[in-house]
This record gives structure tokens, sequence and C-alpha cells, in this order.
């Protein structure tokens, strides 16, 4: 999508409010982290019961404050910012719009008021302010690893949902609505309980067969419930290989002391100084020179 023209105040603004290497593009960030992490502080404040009886009035007017600067700042964003539709489906600009919602919408349903701690995500600028990108990488390559285990992944809780199923007929079947298994959904969430090892206690057999149950349950669960976790680390450990493989057929040697480089970013041997080949281009191995006699 081509980007709209911008005048001179717009790209200004847009410097300030989008960039990071102009000094007033990084302090506007940093204070703009400091008021995202100052709301997320008086809506946390606002939750305790004491506080919020002394303090209660006190804090819908400084969070209103708060709201009035966010939405100012994302009409802000929205005026100077070239590609408006770029931004506004983006994912911090659907962050920044979450993080007005919750206030207008707390108008009309007062229990939506705690939504507002997703401004939380908010100082995900953070990365961008202080050039931490490749924790992004990390980021994207866990994602990444995710996405691509996802049929697996979905496969393994479907099984799981079955098995817990029949656990949860079978304990219904055992032990009945007498020893508190009212129902065969009430039933399946004691077994999902159970297999997940989590054990809140709340309903328990009460018959010897159904304890046998029982401890079958949880040692299905001790050997089934860390399967997820070999999936997604097979692939990210698969990703991991590609990418040195990758990095290996583009490594270069330095023409002056051979050392191999795998950064395509690299521009200088980082053993000797010297100045590397370009990427792609593959360098003599340096000659020896020839011994007297």
């Amino acid at each position: 999508m081509s980007t709209r023209e911008q005048s001179a105040l717009q790209r200004k603004y847009y410097e300030v409010i989008f960039g990071t290497e102009t000094p007033a593009g990084k302090w506007f960030d940093l204070i703009l982290i400091a008021v995202i992490l100052s709301s997320v502080l008086i809506i946390l404040m606002d939750s305790i019961p004491r506080y919020h009886s002394a303090y209660g009035t006190a804090f819908l007017r400084i969070e209103w404050c708060f709201t009035a600067i966010f939405t100012i700042e994302y009409l802000l964003r929205l005026w100077c910012v070239p590609n408006r539709k770029g931004y506004a489906t983006g994912f911090y600009g659907v962050v920044d719009l979450l993080a007005l919602l919750p206030t207008y919408i707390s108008l009309l349903v007062p229990q939506a008021a705690p939504l507002l701690i997703i401004r939380l995500l908010r100082i995900l600028r953070i990365f961008r302010v202080l050039r931490l990108l490749a924790l992004l990488d990390e980021a994207n390559d866990l994602a990444g690893a995710l996405r691509r285990s996802a049929r697996k992944i979905f496969v393994f809780f479907t099984i799981m949902i079955m098995l817990a199923t029949i656990f949860g007929c079978l304990i219904y079947v055992i032990e009945g609505p007498e020893h508190g298994f009212n129902n065969i959904p009430h039933s399946i969430y004691w077994a999902i309980v159970t297999i997940t090892t989590v054990g809140y206690g709340d309903v328990t057999p009460q018959t010897p067969l159904g304890q046998v149950l029982s401890s079958i349950g949880m040692l299905i669960g001790y050997a089934v419930i860390a399967v997820p976790t070999g999936i997604v680390t097979a692939e990210m450990t698969r990703s991991q290989l590609k990418d040195r493989a990758m990095r290996l057929r583009n490594s270069r040697n330095c023409t002056t002391c051979a050392a191999v480089e795998v950064d395509p970013e690299a521009y200088y041997c980082r053993k000797c100084g010297s100045l590397l080949p370009p990427p792609g281009h593959a360098a003599p191995a340096p000659v020896e020179p020839a011994s007297d006699g």
C-alpha cells in the first residue's frame, strides 16, 4: 500500500513519535514507557480494597488523565504516520487501541476496568528504544516453533481430551453422585485435574476401585505432561540446526589469517581485523611465504 503525502509538521511529529534515532524520539518513548508503568501501577493499587476505599475517586481521576494522554497520543500517531491502515492494523497499533478501550467501555460495563492491564504490552517498545531487537528475534524463533508444532500439539490435546472423557465416564460409573461425582461433565473436570497432576482435592474418589483409577490417571499424566514441551523443543532444535547449516554455507575465510566468519553482517575479521570478502564470495586461502633454502 502506498504511503500518503505528509506535511512538514507531520514529518516532524513522525520523527519524534515513531523514531528513536533522534534524542527527541528516544526521550518521547522513554517518557511514554514511564507513563505506561505509572498507569499500570495505579490499576494495581486500585484493585486493593483498602486503597480503593480510601483513594478510589483520586485513582479514577488519574486514570482518566492517563486515558486522555493515551487517546491524544493514539490520534497523533494516526495523523502523522504515512501508512495509517498499516499502523492501525499492525501489532503496536492494535495494542495502542486496546489500551484505550477498557476505560471507555467501563462507563457501560464497570467490570471491564481491570482490562486496562493490557497497557503493560505497550512497554514492548522498550526493545526498539534500547535496540534489543536480537531478543525479538529470539521471540520470533519461539513463535515460529509454536506455529510449526501447532498440528502435532492439536493432535496431542485431542487425544488428552478423549482420555479425560473416558476417565471421567469411568469414575462417574464407579463413584456416582453419592461420592461427589454428580454428573459426567463434573467427572471429566476431575479427570483433567487428576491427569494434569494439579490435584485441587475438591472432589476425590472414595472407593478402592476409584482410587486405583485415580492412580492410573496420575501416572499417565506424569508420562505425557512433557510431550508438548518436547514437540516445541524438537522444532526449535531443528530450526537452530537449519540456521547453523545456512550460516556455515555462507561462511567466509579471512584472506589474511584464514579464520572462518559465519556472521553474514560482519565486515572485518574478528581475529586479525582485516577486511572480509563480501558474503557469497569465496576467498582464497592465504599463501604461506616460501622458506629460504
